[in-house]
């Protein structure tokens, strides 16, 4: 049996931003527009007026203040409110795959390595922009790597998943290393003319290089453990699918074809379930919350992530204990628990322990027991 080792990083933040002074503006347009087109139906209370939104409720649901975007056309529109990509030809990258082979070169400069020296891919993500051929071996083209590569899909949870696929695969002795990349274009699934969650999705594409711990050329992480649990719950979903023109009312304009969540639902029943998830998985490892010098948490909510982090540590966790990058990236469902890796993980000392946790639709929830080396 062999330890695995997350040994590189590596972050892709797209150039454009929307504010959430830009978003507000946007949608506040739209929502008089329609309101105007709905007035009659309004007015006999057959149709409910959209209310506006503000930077200020956005901010409190939330604790977001902008998000990245690959494409920012047609977003701010009222008349279009989605991202309006160009069409690529089949013989041209995905946008994915041209999202991830960044993400995915800079893990590889991170941790002193090549394309060669990586024996497996795994495309973890929320939502995938074909049914086949797989991203990720898409992705192992263009990066020029031999072996195999698989996508998965477990939502919000998709990097933890593929770490613990990775990490298992590595402690078998089945392959020396992978990658798992996480390339997250959430602004195409997200509904932006909803006021409850407009605000809430941000693009971003992430990589994260495992192997095998003697393999490693510079200071790393040692993979203790993992850990992944799910329940079903319709609280978070998306119906959109290839099955989408077999039925009646298939093509048309649907709200359940884009992203939708019972906010106050998902908040009452996945804080506890992630949080005694995290610390069954300390207990089982025997550490207790003074061992945990860090929590890098999913990204999807601050009050969230602030309970969370208050009841795994028995108290209100430093800003470093439990760095959050939220405001500035908002919600990249898979990728948000591995940017604040990225980000705030080089000062641990050796021999310090961390975890990683993403959770979301599924439910599901998957967690990273790692430990500092170097």
């Amino acid at each position: 049996m062999y330890t695995p080792a997350i040994t590189g990083t590596g972050v892709f933040t797209p150039s454009e931003t929307v504010t959430n002074a830009e978003l507000v503006t946007a949608f506040n347009a739209y929502a008089d527009l329609y309101n105007a087109e709905h007035a009659d139906e309004i007015a006999a209370g057959m149709v409910e007026a959209k209310e506006h939104s503000s930077e200020e409720f956005i901010v409190k649901a939330s604790g977001i203040e902008q998000r990245y975007v690959m494409v920012k056309e047609g977003i701010l529109d009222p008349t279009v409110m989605y991202p309006k990509m160009r069409q690529r030809s089949d013989d041209e990258p995905s946008i994915m795959a041209e999202m991830a082979l960044k993400a995915a070169n800079i893990a590889l400069e991170n941790a002193g390595k090549t394309a060669a020296d990586v024996g497996a891919v795994i495309c973890a993500a929320s939502n995938l922009e074909r049914a086949y051929p797989a991203v990720a071996i898409e992705i192992q083209d263009l990066l020029g790597i031999q072996g195999f590569a698989f996508d998965m899909n477990v939502a919000c949870s998709s990097a933890t998943f593929g770490i613990q696929a990775a990490a298992d695969m590595i402690r078998s002795g089945s392959i020396r290393s992978a990658l798992v990349i996480n390339p997250e274009i959430c602004s195409a699934h997200i509904e932006w003319r909803d006021r409850d969650c407009h605000f809430i999705f941000g693009d971003v594409a992430t990589a994260t290089l495992l192997e095998r711990e003697e393999d490693a050329t510079g200071p790393y992480f040692a993979v203790k453990s993992t850990r992944c649990a799910t329940s079903f719950s319709n609280n978070i979903r998306n119906n959109n699918g290839f099955l989408r023109r077999s039925r009646p009312d298939g093509m048309k304009d649907r709200r359940d074809m884009q992203f939708m969540q019972n906010g106050r639902k998902v908040f009452k029943e996945v804080v506890p379930m992630v949080s005694q998830h995290i610390m069954d998985h300390m207990a089982d490892e025997h550490l207790d919350a003074d061992d945990i010098k860090r929590l890098w948490l999913h990204q999807a909510n601050k009050s969230m992530n602030d309970f969370i982090g208050k009841k795994v540590l028995g108290r209100t966790p430093e800003p470093h204990e439990q760095p959050n990058i939220l405001q500035d990236y908002a919600n990249t469902s898979s990728a948000g628990s591995i940017i604040t890796f990225a980000k705030h993980s080089a000062d641990l000392k050796d021999g310090d322990h961390g975890l990683i946790c993403s959770f979301g639709a599924g439910y599901s929830v998957g967690s990273v027991l790692v430990e500092k080396h170097g």
